[in-house]
Order: C-alpha cells, then structure tokens, then sequence
C-alpha cells in the first residue's frame, strides 16, 4: 500500500488517449490519461465509465445534449449510451473503469489499446 501522488504520475507520460492504470479496488482500475482533440463516438454496452477532471476542461457529447466538466468535476456515463470525449487543449483525467472496459468500447480502430499500461 503505498500512496499516489497524482501530478507526479501525470508527469510521468506525454501520450495523448492512452490512459496509464494507477490503482485497483473492487475490481476496477483507477487510471490517468491525458487527453487533446477527438476520440471516437462509441458506447460500452457492459460497463460504466466515469470520468473525472483534473486539470483542463473536457466536453463529453452525449446524443442528447453536452456536458462540460472542468477541474474537480465528474460525470459518470451509464453503460449503452453513446458519448465522445473532446478535448480543445490539454485535458488530464482520473478514470474509473471495471478492468474489462476496451477504452474504445464497441469501437475498434488505431485508438484501440489491448491492455492499458501500470506506471
């Protein structure tokens, strides 16, 4: 048990979409990413996602309408619903996903990560 300094994680990768795992409970991986430009639309039909700003501003489209998430701010995505993240600039996030979550869900195309990494 040891703990985690989150701006020391972040400092420790620059890769845009390729979230870095750096916990586990219950479960779920507790992983950082750095986000900036589109991702894909997509859905995860077993899963809940939750996202939750760190530093930057991040919007998730949903079908129905927007969300805008700035620091200190999370919105948790209902598994089935189709979202896409966008990033204007720079987004640092924390995500809380079930260990099976494909990060581009239905999806698969070059964004598509078999494994996230440990830091």
């Amino acid at each position: 048990m040891d703990k985690v300094n989150i701006e020391d994680k972040f400092s420790q990768f620059d890769e845009h979409w390729q979230p870095k795992i750096v916990g586990e409970l219950n479960g779920q991986y507790v992983k950082l990413a750095k986000l900036k430009g589109e991702f894909v639309w997509h859905q995860h039909e077993t899963e809940d996602e939750m996202f939750m700003v760190i530093k930057g501003q991040l919007l998730i489209k949903l079908r129905d309408r927007d969300v805008i998430l700035n620091p200190g701010e999370f919105f948790i995505i209902p598994r089935g619903v189709e979202h896409i993240p966008i990033a204007e600039d720079e987004v640092e996030v924390m995500l809380f996903e079930p260990k099976s979550v494909v990060n581009t869900g239905d999806i698969q195309d070059e964004r598509t990560l078999d494994t996230s990494e440990f830091l």
